[in-house]
């Protein structure tokens, strides 16, 4: 298996286990991760699918670059499509084989589920941003905001998650009367889910760059 095929290989596992928790995160009902709030927030006004609902979203996101960075970056726009185009088909397919879970009508099991999200969910960016390859638009988004507020990674993330969670907050008010797709779930998720992946990052970043053939 040479290089690229193996990047390519990373980076859709890496995608679709990136699908796999949201579904997690979706079956806990505890509020989604701030990545996908907007996109289920869509969803629950309307009557599209999640995963439709999130390819909008990574459009709205595309938008916000190139208002911030006033740039327009076509081929990379195109390849940021083609990877919100995986994400959303592999949440809607995850989301249909998620019916076989049972309904967390508990909150032991919507602890578990919530516990199970934020770890697939950050093993599946570590896959897939080590992969290289282009990132999909929120996380293309947030150096650029970076940039023009001049702040670091981590608090352009945390500045880009507390916005969106605003607005997905203020749509789910606004249309359905209640907080739809926020919730304490989705608090832990902007906490926990960065730490997660540095754990993953301490312990495996090594042995996949070095089974890809990167340097350190």
């Amino acid at each position: 298996m040479n290089q690229i095929t193996k990047r390519i290989f990373i980076y859709i596992l890496g995608t679709f286990l990136l699908g796999i928790g949201v579904t997690f995160s979706i079956k806990a009902d505890l509020g989604v991760s701030p990545v996908s709030s907007l996109g289920y927030a869509i969803a629950l006004i309307t009557s599209i699918s999640v995963g439709t609902a999130v390819f909008l979203s990574n459009l709205v996101f595309i938008a916000v670059q190139f208002l911030l960075s006033g740039k327009f970056e076509a081929k990379n726009y195109l390849l940021q499509l083609i990877s919100s185009v995986l994400v959303s088909v592999f949440i809607d397919a995850t989301l249909a084989l998620g019916i076989f879970l049972p309904d967390a009508t508990n909150w032991t099991l919507k602890i578990v589920y919530l516990v199970i999200s934020l770890f697939i969910i950050a093993l599946g960016v570590f896959l897939y941003v080590s992969a290289r390859l282009p990132l999909a638009s929120y996380d293309a988004l947030i150096p650029i905001v970076g940039e023009k507020l001049k702040k670091p990674f981590g608090k352009a993330k945390t500045i880009s998650d507390l916005v969106n969670i605003t607005i997905s907050t203020l749509i789910c008010l606004l249309f359905i009367q209640t907080f739809g797709s926020i919730g304490i779930g989705t608090l832990i998720a902007a906490y926990f889910t960065g730490k997660i992946v540095g754990v993953i990052i301490k312990y495996f970043k090594a042995p996949l760059y070095n089974w890809l053939g990167f340097s350190l």
